[in-house]
């Protein structure tokens, strides 16, 4: 064989008991498991490489529910943000804005509007228009050598409605839904597992149930998933998860819900009520799951506060607004006294509100401090062109605790990788998940948390031969310390990569060896047949 990796600790990804292994790989699968091969006696498989793992945990590699590296692979063939943390498998399109499918007006706007969790695109050549084309983009990415991690994508439902029926808050006519059905069905056709929504970003959040649910039976007529970042996760966070479960219910669709968190004030203690309705849900027979990331602060663009009105028409719009003093004013008593959509109906508290990113240079000062008030956040939205990104300080611990021992979890990193101070949870989700969380809290079992992060989502993904260590699975594989392992990435020093994790293999090639990061590219989009129509 290729490579055989001996006495590994072997967590195979079924949250059963840990067994002692050699396991051979060859041709990017695992060809065999041999159980306690040392103290059996028995012939040991051998290989052109044998890998001593004694001391080693063997797992499936994590899957990142929720990433926001849709250009972060084509700019940087490196990607150790998340090929360091043993990631080897992100999902990409979330939030319902992504970059396909897309016109040019379309792409120019979406480029505009996320620039604070991508970065604007001008270092790159955007030259798909399709999701099928942007997938082929990933597979013949940095010289046709492919990407770091495997890639999965969402067709984002905001997208669509930017390309179908613009930037407005208006219903959809007859023509321009269908426009938006085809356009999903296209995308799916093409490779994506799902749809994704930002029901607090424009467009996607004019989208009335009726219109979601419309998409969602095409969604469910390709066997994918409705994965929304839905209306509120503040003061209305209840209803909306409750929300999302009757809409997809109705179409016959699966369910998961985006960094699904109970977070301000008006939420604290409250994940009991909301694991109280998922499991109803679930009992009732529905096909749900949600991913979280094990951190309390959240991380959005500072645009993204704005109360829905104030962003209709897209970003020139939104600058206009800002820059007259009138609708300023507006904008502001929404923000603060009667608390925007966008903030999630909670009046904002500024000094949670802490700078985490600039597009402008001349705006670096900002970074790393907490916003004083509407006048600076009027500044720098105008200034930095609505390309400010931002960490909120409004999650709880006790929740965060609580959602993550829930049946259907999973891991999502949530990471925005743009910034100079990005949150810490785009360079350390899954170490922090297996270090804190398991070894120090004690909050999750290792085997559980491991199929929290690989079984579960592979499951929801519906790929058949990833996510457990099993013999004929595809090779992606971390080996990591379970005595060490921890992120290195803090609020202050966000980009440290962690340690504990010195081998990570997608489809049987190292891409991270000896904690180090090779040259190796093995990462491809992974596209999912549809099912029968």
């Amino acid at each position: 064989m290729e490579l055989v990796i001996r006495d590994a600790e072997v967590v195979d990804g079924g949250g059963g008991p840990s067994y002692r292994a050699d396991v051979g790989v060859e041709g990017g699968r695992i060809t065999t498991i041999v159980q306690e091969a040392a103290a059996a006696g028995c012939q040991r498989p051998t290989g052109r490489r044998i890998l001593d793992a004694e001391g080693l945990v063997l797992s499936p590699g994590f899957v990142d529910m929720h990433a926001h590296s849709d250009l972060a692979l084509l700019r940087d063939p490196d990607h150790s943000a998340k090929a360091a943390q043993g990631v080897t498998l992100e999902v990409l399109g979330q939030d319902g804005l992504s970059y396909a499918p897309v016109d040019d007006r379309t792409l120019a706007e979406v480029r505009r509007a996320i620039a604070g969790w991508n970065g604007d695109g001008s270092d790159l050549d955007l030259d798909w228009r399709t999701v099928g084309e942007y997938l082929d983009r990933l597979d013949g990415a940095h010289g046709g050598r492919g990407i770091a991690v495997n890639a999965a994508y969402l067709v984002p439902q905001g997208t669509v409605r930017a390309l179908a029926v613009g930037w407005e808050d208006r219903p959809a006519t007859a023509a321009e839904l269908d426009r938006m059905r085809r356009l999903v069905a296209e995308g799916l056709e093409q490779g994506a597992v799902g749809m994704s929504s930002g029901l607090t970003y424009t467009p996607g959040m004019y989208a009335p149930d009726a219109e979601l649910t419309e998409l969602c039976r095409v969604v469910a007529e390709y066997g994918g998933y409705y994965c929304p970042h839905h209306r509120s996760y503040g003061a209305g966070a209840l209803d909306a998860y409750a929300e999302m479960i009757a809409l997809t219910r109705a179409a016959g669709c699966a369910l998961h819900l985006a960094h699904a968190t109970m977070n301000f004030g008006v939420n604290e203690g409250r994940a009991p009520e909301l694991l109280a309705l998922l499991d109803e849900a679930l009992d009732a027979g529905a096909d749900l799951s949600l991913d979280t990331y094990p951190y309390t602060p959240g991380c959005t663009t500072l645009v993204a506060l704005l109360p829905g009105w104030a962003s209709e028409g897209g970003p020139e719009a939104v600058l206009a607004r800002l820059r007259d003093d009138a609708t300023a004013e507006r904008i502001r008593h929404h923000l603060e006294e009667t608390g925007s959509d966008g903030c999630h109906g909670v009046p904002v508290d500024w000094s949670t509100i802490e700078v985490s990113g600039v597009n402008g240079p001349a705006l670096t000062g900002f970074v790393g401090r907490r916003v004083d008030g509407w006048a600076t956040a009027r500044r720098l939205l105008l200034e930095d062109r609505l390309g400010t990104t931002i960490l909120q300080h409004v999650g709880h611990e006790e929740n965060v605790r609580a959602i993550m021992r829930h049946r259907t979890h999973t891991g999502g990193s949530d990471g925005i990788l743009q910034g100079l101070k990005p949150h810490p949870r785009a360079y350390g989700t899954f170490p922090a998940y297996l270090g804190r969380y398991v070894r120090e809290l004690g909050v999750l079992s290792l085997e559980e948390c491991v199929a929290h992060l690989t079984s579960r989502p592979a499951a929801r993904l519906r790929l058949p031969d990833r996510g457990l260590v099993r013999e004929g699975y595809v090779a992606d594989l971390v080996l990591f310390d379970p005595a060490t392992v921890a992120p290195g990435a803090t609020y202050e020093h966000p980009r440290t990569p962690p340690t504990g994790i010195p081998h990570v293999l997608v489809g049987g090639r190292f891409v991270i060896e000896d904690g180090r990061r090779t040259d190796v590219l093995a990462g491809r989009a992974i596209r999912r047949t549809p099912v029968a129509r």
